[in-house]
């Protein structure tokens, strides 16, 4: 028989695992979970369970507690602790009691950086739906409010009995009124099918630093950063401001780090370089990576779309490069991928000047 040391795996878990009381209290908590929380064992086990979980979700909590007490696991639920720097973070959580020892066995996944991109990604969502709804309103009252006048002055045109008209001169300033006419109501539909596909989001512009974008992402990703060893190379010494938005900013590191993390070769830690750089006047950032990359033959333009994923992998949504792209274009940059599989890929972001 073998002997299992189940108390190294208790200590080496990256993920938070502990046992509670029916009492409310911890029993026992893994230094993952003390880490993440900011607090010691011994504190954790000193105070009650809520105490820890943020004000507003304490109610909810203790309802599901009293579920797991008619011995029913709890599977992927959610709620927000508070550290003791005051942070709130999001954890997912998987509970299994045993009635008999009346003990709850608890594993949690944070999942803080999830709820950020959730909470991006519907700001995105409801600002285009908006957007969406303002245009078709501004399409059909331009449609409505311009395009029956120039109808009704080239109905005029067709009308007219020119065969009536002798004078040469009258009869070529006809002829140069209906062409202009006709110009207009072209340049009119032209107008309104640009309007259809005119992003109109306003977002606030100030001036934005990567360095400190860099580092709220980095503090939303910590936990999949730890357990990834990714590794950073950054260099902002060249430029390290750029009007833009800020959540958009913190956004876009958000998204492409998860993607370098998401998409590393098997077997092979992330090596993440992000350096920015002036560039014939325009800020640039550019980000790249040693993952397996894509073959852009076969995603062409399709990279930045929605709903678009490229690897077989569980949690491609394929938002999260639609949501860069949707950030950098809508405040007048561009974004240039340059990759081949399996051998990383390189983003280039030039902003605004």
């Amino acid at each position: 028989m073998h002997h299992y040391n189940k108390e190294l795996f208790f200590q080496i878990s990256p993920d938070f695992l502990c046992i509670a009381g029916y009492d409310g209290y911890f029993k026992q908590v893994n230094p993952a979970f003390s880490k993440l929380l900011g607090y010691t064992h011994k504190e954790l086990l000193a105070r009650p369970i809520d105490e820890f979980v943020y004000p507003e979700d304490r109610n909810l909590t203790s309802q599901y507690r009293e579920h797991l007490k008619s011995d029913n696991p709890l599977l992927n639920y959610e709620n927000r602790y508070v550290t003791k720097s005051g942070e709130i973070i999001w954890l997912s959580w998987t509970s299994v009691p045993r009635y008999s020892e009346k003990l709850v066995y608890a594993i949690a996944k944070n999942i803080t950086h999830i709820k950020i991109q959730e909470k991006d990604r519907n700001t995105l969502i409801t600002n285009l739906t908006k957007v969406n709804h303002d245009l078709k309103q501004l399409t059909y009252k331009t449609s409505h409010d311009l395009r029956s006048p120039v109808s009704n002055l080239l109905s005029v045109f067709d009308l007219l009995d020119t065969s009536k008209i002798k004078d040469a001169e009258t009869l070529e300033f006809l002829s140069i009124l209906r062409s202009a006419a006709e110009n207009l109501k072209d340049t009119l539909n032209s107008y309104v099918d640009a309007l259809v596909q005119k992003d109109l989001l306003t977002v606030p512009v100030e001036v934005v630093s990567f360095s400190r974008s860099l580092q709220v992402a980095l503090h939303s990703l910590k936990s999949l950063i730890e357990n990834s060893k990714a590794e950073f190379r950054t260099d902002f010494s060249e430029v390290d401001e750029v009007r833009f938005n800020e959540s958009y900013m913190e956004s876009i590191f958000l998204n492409l780090i998860t993607n370098a993390i998401k998409y590393v070769i098997a077997g092979r830690t992330p090596v993440i370089s992000i350096v920015s750089r002036k560039w014939n006047d325009v800020t640039q950032l550019i980000f790249s990576d040693q993952g397996m990359g894509f073959d852009l033959e076969q995603v062409k333009d399709k990279i930045f779309r929605l709903n678009q994923t490229f690897h077989n992998h569980a949690d491609a949504k394929g938002i999260g490069l639609y949501l860069v792209h949707n950030q950098i274009t809508s405040l007048g940059g561009n974004i240039v991928l340059e990759s081949r599989p399996n051998q990383g890929a390189r983003f280039t972001l030039s902003f605004k000047r």
